[in-house]
């Protein structure tokens, strides 16, 4: 994290915080929160009440090293902070401590927060030229094509579990879809998926093997575009490279990264969220099932409880300042709270009223720098979980609501498994694709289709099969619903099992 020589703003910033400093000065104190401490890995969402009670919007809090910054509790002032780079910048290289060598090299915040030639670490200028770049690539995608991508894997991981009758969703559906899905657009084989799924949640937790989780993902990701330097395909590594903005390859491997760090994350934490609260609230999924809601209304409702990630680290201060009442220097490190702003008091004086549709939560941050591929994550999120709920409409929580965990890092906050049970049925994915699908826990009792028309009776009619219990249709039904998923499903079935 050296910066150029000609780095524009560093030489004016002046020196950096002294550990006089108010946050050094919590720290001393012992009234900052540990991010990295059992407190918050225990209950992130208590910690940050804890947090607010103690010290209001804007808190003091230590990092991995002892380092100091402010957690924002505050919805304006995570607002303000986001929508006002001149003082709050998004260039690590303005970190006071860095500057000052309180960050040791081998820090595992240095993935996440070590400047990067990428946009989302530059301001200004800079930061339209590299986010043109990313954006104009990334609207490239066919939206249709990739809606039917995602349902292409999701119906090939639940044909690995369909017939058990069981299934893990965590680990069978959240941590893997978004990987494939993402491995797909960028470009990349679907076998990487696995190792990069390990790698990029390792990375993101700050272990102390981040490192060369970090090392690893950068490599593959710039074996990546060598290959496709010389080999261009309609994927986003491709577009990338041939972008008019001028990308070096340095830069088109960091904006990779950035898209599969933050979109595997983001998307794998919303599904295993909604997942888990359309199998633990009835009332949640009666509004699905009976058309009070659509699906994409529901993740928005999640967005706001359950924030993919919990903290965005993070701004940087670039002169003296106040906020939310305190005392902010030069070169202070400020972390978004995305969680507890979403549910802070003076925007959601009740916290139980639904917030089904409403796009105002800070889950995707805000101003200049918000998620360019939020649009990407929803799509995976709520095709992925309708084409689960179409294939299996009796999905159900199999252990007590009680029973389920959480694990927590710094900056979000993961549902370890989410055991579901349901009736087995055949792995051969014989299920109708529709491009908003159905979720009525009713829906394959009432969805006899209509007779066929006499003179596609022979083109659609196959030999009858056996009824199955699981099933509740006539064989003649089975036969017409299967006929017309092959007829229908893009791309090469699964073998059957």
């Amino acid at each position: 994290m050296t910066p150029p020589p000609d780095h524009p703003g560093t030489d004016h910033l002046g020196t950096a915080p002294p550990p006089g400093c108010p946050a050094h000065a919590a720290i001393r104190s012992g009234t900052a929160g540990d991010l990295f401490g059992p407190e918050h890995e225990a209950d992130p969402k208590g910690f940050y009440e804890w947090l607010r009670a103690e010290h209001g919007a804007v808190a003091p809090v230590r990092l991995a090293g002892d380092l100091p910054a402010w957690l924002l509790l505050g919805y304006r002032e995570n607002l303000e902070v986001a929508r006002t780079p001149s003082r709050f910048s998004r260039d690590s290289r303005h970190w006071g401590d860095w500057r000052e060598g309180r960050v040791a090299s081998d820090s595992p915040l240095l993935p996440v927060v070590g400047w990067q030639p990428m946009c989302t670490f530059a301001d200004g200028a800079e930061h339209e030229r590299l986010r043109a770049a990313l954006t104009e690539s990334m609207n490239r995608f066919d939206r249709r094509g990739m809606r039917r991508q995602v349902t292409r894997f999701t119906h090939q991981l639940v044909d690995e579990f369909a017939a058990d009758g069981h299934a893990e969703l965590v680990s069978g559906i959240a941590e893997q879809l978004p990987m494939l899905v993402l491995t797909h657009l960028l470009g990349m084989p679907d076998e990487y998926g696995p190792r990069l799924v390990e790698a990029t949640r390792d990375l993101m937790k700050g272990t102390e093997t981040a490192l060369s989780s970090n090392a690893y993902v950068t490599e593959t990701l710039e074996n990546l575009v060598a290959r496709k330097r010389a080999e261009p395909g309609s994927d986003l590594a491709s577009w990338l490279l041939e972008h008019p903005s001028g990308l070096t390859e340095e830069e088109v491997v960091q904006h990779l990264r950035l898209v599969l760090l933050t979109g595997n994350e983001t998307t794998t934490n919303l599904m295993a969220n909604t997942l888990r609260t359309v199998l633990t609230d009835p009332r949640f999924r009666a509004s699905l099932a009976g058309g009070h809601m659509t699906l994409p209304d529901a993740i928005e409702h999640v967005l706001w409880n359950e924030p993919p990630l919990a903290v965005i680290p993070g701004r940087w201060a670039t002169g003296d300042t106040e906020l939310g009442g305190r005392q902010i220097r030069a070169g202070d490190m400020l972390l978004l709270g995305l969680a507890a702003g979403n549910v802070d008091p003076a925007v959601r004086p009740d916290i139980a009223a639904p917030m089904y549709g409403n796009r105002s939560h800070l889950s995707f941050s805000g101003g200049p720098h918000e998620c360019p591929g939020q649009d990407i994550g929803r799509a995976i999120a709520d095709t992925g979980i309708d084409t689960l709920l179409l294939r299996l409409p009796d999905l159900r929580l199999a252990v007590p609501e009680t029973e389920l965990s959480w694990t927590a890092s710094w900056i979000s906050r993961h549902l370890v498994s989410l055991p579901a049970e349901f009736t087995p049925r055949g792995g051969d994915s014989d299920t109708l694709e529709t491009e908003t699908g159905l979720l009525a826990p009713d829906f394959l009792a009432r969805s006899a289709p209509q007779p066929d028309p006499p003179d596609q009776s022979k083109a659609l009619d196959r030999p009858n099969t056996p009824d199955r219990p699981d099933v509740r249709r006539s064989s003649r039904r089975r036969s017409w619903w299967r006929s017309l998923w092959r007829r229908l499903r893009p791309g090469p079935r699964p073998p059957r099992r």
